[in-house]
């Protein structure tokens, strides 16, 4: 089991003139923590005009700065947007380039479509061609990556003549692939394109047994035809996470913060109706959480087993990883059992303080890590042996890069 920790960058309303500020200097610092800590990844996402829920719309600048404080953690898109209308392939492909060169090799490349209309109508995508905008983008840009020069591309979307991308990742043939899912037919689908899985729905770890064995039965199947010129065999799922000592102080400092996380995500891609600028999601959540399943009362309960939800006559409320070490490390267990690779933490969210983020993490990583990072090398060995020949095989049905036309050249100006 790898770990990792989560960036929205949540801000909820009041706003201070310096609170984005504080914000990502915050995040830069418990980031920094983090590497040297030994976790595994950051991911940052990529999201636009998600007041509240997720100040992060230039993950590549932060990850960028990111790279220069730390030295082993590595840098996860999680995700970016690959429809055209959010990212050119072309300048998607420079920047995970430029990304990965000046953190040493370091880049962990996360895709997705979005489906909020926030985003979508923003930027003039549309709903029902963004899942072929995706594996068009996915396509042109690996091949970007790795064609020299690049052979040209004439698909449905992207419309591109013959250039030579500069500069080229340090890690070849490109950084790991990776998408965003959220249901059991999208991690079939990354499956299917031999790309890790990023499960972002909070989910038990029996359930989570279902998706892991179809998900490695799929990459070692004749289904898989790889999305990139590798495989990346992995998949992680998304949890909250505070811990502390004494339970009932984890709870006071992170369900919160988790039940805000669920509920702001909820509010743009469930149920919300959302004036720009004007809607206060955080009193909105205060009003209403009980309704939608963040019942505090349920999840604060004490002495009992961590699950990713706690149930209370028929009704759920989110739990997550917030407890004490001995509680939360019998929690990933669970998930270790289910053969999930990666385990990824949201602790900043909605007003979660910074210096609790902070010792949760110090206090996670000396008492929980150890036990899982002294298996993890085994582990990953034993999966690469058995992985093999179904990945040979997957790669052998992925179409080679292309040679670009020997008899094509651009001028330095067009002809009148």
């Amino acid at each position: 089991m790898r770990f990792g920790i989560f960036y929205e960058h949540q801000l909820p309303r009041p706003w201070g003139p310096d609170d984005e500020h504080t914000l990502l200097k915050n995040a830069l610092d418990q980031v920094e923590l983090a590497d040297s800590l030994g976790f595994d990844v950051v991911w940052a996402v990529e999201h636009h005009f998600l007041e509240e829920y997720s100040h992060s719309s230039a993950p590549e600048v932060f990850l960028a700065a990111a790279s220069q404080r730390t030295s082993r953690i590595r840098l996860g898109h999680g995700i970016v947007q690959l429809p055209v209308g959010f990212n050119h392939p072309a300048r998607t492909a420079e920047r995970i380039a430029t990304l990965d060169l000046v953190s040493d090799g370091r880049v962990e490349f996360g895709t997705g479509e979005s489906s909020s209309e926030a985003e979508l109508g923003g930027f003039g995508v549309e709903r029902a061609t963004k899942r072929a905008q995706w594996h068009e983008a996915l396509d042109v840009i690996t091949r970007l990556l790795v064609e020299e020069p690049f052979a040209g591309y004439d698909g449905d979307f992207v419309h591109m003549p013959p250039r030579n991308l500069v500069p080229k990742t340090r890690q070849r043939p490109h950084p790991p692939l990776w998408v965003a899912c959220s249901r059991r037919e999208s991690i079939h689908l990354a499956a299917t394109k031999g790309i890790g899985a990023l499960t972002f729905s909070f989910i038990e770890a029996a359930e989570a047994k279902h998706w892991v064995d179809d998900y490695y039965a799929t990459i070692s199947s004749s289904e898989c035809v790889p999305g990139g010129f590798s495989v990346n065999a992995n998949l992680a799922c998304v949890l909250p996470m505070m811990c502390h000592e004494d339970e009932a102080t984890a709870i006071d400092r992170g369900i919160d913060g988790s039940h805000f996380f669920g509920y702001s995500l909820a509010h743009y891609y469930v149920f919300g109706k959302h004036k720009p600028g004007l809607t206060n999601v955080w009193e909105e959540f205060q009003e209403n959480r009980d309704r939608f399943g963040f019942s505090r009362s349920i999840a604060a309960r004490t002495g009992q087993p961590l699950g990713a939800q706690l149930m209370e006559q028929g009704l759920g409320s989110l739990r997550g990883a917030v407890g004490t070490p001995d509680q939360i490390r019998e929690l990933v267990r669970t998930y270790e059992e289910a053969g999930v690779d990666q385990l990824i933490f949201v602790s900043q969210a909605g007003r979660n303080r910074h210096e609790d983020v902070c010792e949760s993490l110090e206090l996670f990583a000396r008492e929980v890590m150890p036990e899982f990072q002294d298996r993890v090398e085994e582990g990953e060995a034993t999966k690469a042996r058995r992985l093999a020949p179904g990945i040979e095989a997957a790669l052998g049905r992925r179409s080679p890069p292309r040679p670009a036309p020997t008899d094509y050249a651009f001028p330095a100006t067009p002809a009148f």
